[in-house]
């Protein structure tokens, strides 16, 4: 397995995340929500994660990663696009308990591929190189989404989140098991 296409799948996948994440609150503010509920939807997406954890490791160890990270990245786009039409916060609780199924998919199957692609003698290094694209363009997600959302609204970072999501699933696909 090449670590290569995980990476630039994965550093997608954050860039999109992170253009839409830091801006969330500002969009519970305008479906009426406030900070209570900002903590039990993000406990929710925790909590949905923590429950499947286990399942989609054992899972993923029978039957792949790949299509894991695929589901997940996937899915993730189509909730992006489900957000701007939310009208009250129960919809945001049922978003957030599946984005946590889908988040925990990504993040099992994500930190399995990388161990599957690097061996013992340099893993570290190539796990920290891994780590350090992953979170350039995370970073560089958030600064850019600053910039955006002054010009633009919070529907269409999510509508570009989608996009993006869409896209590293095109790179996820290149990903040899």
């Amino acid at each position: 397995m090449n670590l290569k296409w995980i990476v630039i799948s994965q550093s997608w996948v954050l860039f999109a995340t992170g253009l839409v994440f830091p801006f969330y609150v500002i969009f519970l503010r305008e479906v009426g929500g406030n900070f209570s509920e900002f903590g039990l939807a993000y406990g929710l997406f925790t909590l949905s994660s923590a429950l499947v954890h286990r399942w989609i490791g054992t899972t993923s160890d029978k039957r792949g990663r790949k299509g894991f990270l695929l589901l997940s990245t996937w899915t993730t786009a189509v909730i992006f696009l489900l957000f701007p039409i939310v009208t009250a916060i129960w919809q945001v609780y049922v978003l957030q308990v599946l984005l946590g199924i889908v988040g925990a998919m990504q993040k099992t199957s994500e930190k399995a591929m990388i161990a599957d692609a690097t061996d013992g003698g340099r893993r570290g290094e190539k796990i920290g190189s891994y780590h350090f694209w992953v979170s350039l363009y995370s970073g560089f997600a958030v600064i850019a989404g600053g910039y955006l959302i002054d010009w633009l609204t919070v529907d269409l970072i999510f509508y570009i989140g989608s996009m993006l999501l869409f896209i590293s699933g095109m790179f996820i696909l290149k990903i040899e098991e």
